[in-house]
């Protein structure tokens, strides 16, 4: 059985997408693409796909994570570029490596936003970071499936910062308006329980600074993996994959370096000469 690990999008319009929508979606291009995959037991057999973290409907995303089980060995890079081109032009399949560890979900630590404020300028933006991050708390309410909650949004944000339109990393949704003011938020969310998400900051910045956007605040996930807490940065959570292999791939061709010097057969990795 072979773990491959997916990084993809959700860009454009298709940030309104739904996580089942997505499901969907994804599960068709598996059949498109012909990829050899596992199944769960039972009457009504799925494939084994484990989603972590997905986005918010409505928001934006270039760091969106996926795990696939197959029953036959496949190079990730061919499993990758036949799922993204079995997928509509948004949901872009970006990144595919093999699972040498375990523990994806736990490596998801925190997330980087960036959210796009029509409307207002980057000095009015800039204020309101500050009036945001002097607070010891923000408590702003959500309506949840149990009713209305209230909880802190200040302590889950790791970094934010405000910048200029030019400052902006992800590409501007074609259904924005474009010319007049614009300002750039920067957002490095931890992930807590409760779940603070982009639109829980906007309404402590809201309530810490009346800042309000006239038109709803553009949202997209830049990133998301490791926090480091002295920088406030987030780091690939593919990455110890990546060096793994590569740790596999230098002691296979340590042993087999040292068998040639010693005079004793190479071995291929199935025993065989």
């Amino acid at each position: 059985m072979q773990r491959i690990r997916l990084r993809y999008t959700k860009r454009g319009r298709l940030r309104f997408t739904s996580h089942r929508d997505f499901q969907r979606a994804f599960e068709r291009a598996l059949r498109r693409a012909e990829v050899p995959m596992a199944y769960s037991a039972g009457f009504t057999p799925h494939p084994k796909v484990s989603y972590a973290n997905a986005a918010p409907t409505g928001t934006g995303s270039e760091a969106e994570y996926l795990e696939i089980q197959l029953t036959q060995h496949r190079d990730p890079e061919s499993v990758r570029a036949l799922l993204d081109a079995s997928l509509p032009t948004g949901l872009d399949v970006t990144d595919a490596v093999e699972a040498h560890t375990s523990g994806l979900a736990d490596r998801l630590q925190a997330s980087v936003w960036e959210l796009r404020l029509d409307g207002v300028t980057p000095e009015e933006a800039g204020r309101a970071v500050e009036a945001f991050l002097a607070a010891a708390e923000v408590p702003v309410e959500r309506r949840t499936k149990n009713g209305m909650r209230t909880f802190d949004a200040r302590g889950a944000v790791a970094r934010l910062e405000a910048g200029p339109a030019e400052s902006a990393v992800a590409p501007m949704p074609g259904d924005r308006p474009g010319g007049g003011a614009c300002a750039i938020l920067r957002l490095v969310v931890r992930h807590l329980t409760p779940a603070v998400r982009p639109d829980d900051v906007l309404s402590g910045l809201r309530v810490t600074a009346d800042l309000a956007p006239p038109v709803p605040a553009a949202v997209t996930r830049l990133a998301q993996g490791l926090l480091d807490e002295e920088t406030g940065s987030v780091t690939d959570p593919l990455a110890p994959d990546r060096d793994a292999a590569t740790a596999a791939s230098s002691t296979a061709a340590g042993l087999s370096t040292a068998k040639a010097q010693s005079g004793a057969p190479a071995t291929s990795g199935d025993g065989t000469a």
